[in-house]
Order: C-alpha cells, then structure tokens, then sequence
C-alpha cells in the first residue's frame, strides 16, 4: 500500500491584478512627453520658415516677394508656447486640475493645426508685403505660389493634440510633483523632550538650555 504525502504542492503565485499599470502608466507618460515636446519644436520651427512667395510689380518690373509663418498667422506660435506650459503643468496638478490642463494641451494642438491649414492659402500677407515694397496700396501679389511649410506646422500641432489626449486619457495614472513635494515638505513629529534626573546636575543644565522646565512633571 502506498503513502499519500502530506506536505502541499507548490501552487503558482497568481499575478497581481493592475500589475502592468506601473509600465503602462510609465510608456503612456513618456510618449506625451515626446510628443508634446516634439510637436512643440516642429511648429515653432517650421513657423518661422517661408510659407507663401510671389512677385510685386515695382517701376515696370516684377521683385519677388515672401512670407514667413509669423507674418501669415502667429497663432501656430502662440499655441505652441502654451501647449508647452500646459504639458509642463500637467504634472504639477492633480484629479480635475489634471484633466483641465490636459483639455487645455489638446485645445492648443487642434487650434494650431487648423491655423496652419488656413494659413496654408492666404494671400493677405503677400500683398501687404508687395503694398510696402512697391509703395502702392492697392498691389496685389503675382505668381502666387505656397510652400510646403505651412503643412509641417499642422502636423506638428497635430503630435501636441496626440499628447493632450494621452493625458486625458492616461493622465489620472502619471505621478504628480505636488505629492513628492508634500510628502518631503510634511512637518516632522516634535521629538519629546528627553528625561531629566532631578539629581544630575547637567542634565538639569541641559534642560535649562533647551529652554525646558526641569522642576515641572
């Protein structure tokens, strides 16, 4: 007749529910930090690069004539600066603060992409810039023609659109800096005052120093 062990098997420890939610949290915050920076930077850049060209009739003859990104619109600009100050700012707030900010990073990216798509046909910048050159205000720009600039600029504001909807949609699980703050700015526990023998002497004088009472309790 055989013996039937007593001692148990071994079972495999079952994975920790939510165990991926660190890394997921981890990979989701990075990517909205890549993208909100990088979309950042190839819309500030490439708003700066010429987005429209043509020529101005001056003195019987043609001189070109171009536009940069900030004389067409500088919104692309100005929403890339606060897409910025939004993505730093995520991480500084917390619970509704956080999904106001993330609304904010979003907002900015889409604004900006539509500006840029917009600003990718206008012609008023042209013929103000062949108004000044050729001295007459109603010149209008010939051989108008457009870069492919303006579109850079899109989609780069469409990557900080990319970002602010990560956030949104990850952001309640991102760290804060406000609660590593707290915690090493929280007020230590007053220590007790240590016990005083009423017949040492310098345990008297110790005590006297430390601006304690040693005839009380």
């Amino acid at each position: 007749m055989g013996y039937v062990s007593a001692v148990p098997v071994p079972q495999p420890r079952a994975a920790r529910p939510g165990g991926a939610a660190p890394s997921g949290a981890r990979r989701s915050l990075a990517a909205a930090l890549l993208l909100g920076a990088l979309g950042a930077a190839v819309v500030l850049l490439s708003a700066g690069q010429i987005w429209a060209e043509g020529t101005a009739s001056v003195g019987g003859g043609t001189v070109p004539v171009e536009a940069d990104g900030g004389a067409v619109t500088g919104v692309p600009t100005a929403l890339a600066i606060v897409g910025l100050a939004a993505l730093v700012a995520v991480f500084a707030v917390r619970r509704a603060g956080r999904t106001l900010v993330a609304a904010l990073l979003a907002l900015s990216g889409a604004g900006a992409a539509l500006a840029a798509v917009l600003g990718a046909s206008d012609r008023a910048a042209l013929n103000a810039e062949a108004a000044r050159i050729s001295g007459n205000t109603a010149a209008v720009v010939g051989g108008l023609s457009h870069t492919v600039w303006p579109y850079v600029t899109a989609a780069g504001a469409v990557l900080i659109l990319a970002a602010g909807l990560f956030a949104l949609r990850f952001g309640k699980t991102w760290p804060a800096m406000g609660g590593r703050y707290e915690r090493a700015g929280a007020p230590r526990a007053a220590r007790r005052p240590a016990a005083v023998d009423p017949d040492r002497p310098e345990d008297l004088w110790k005590a006297l120093d430390r601006g304690e009472d040693p005839t009380h309790g």
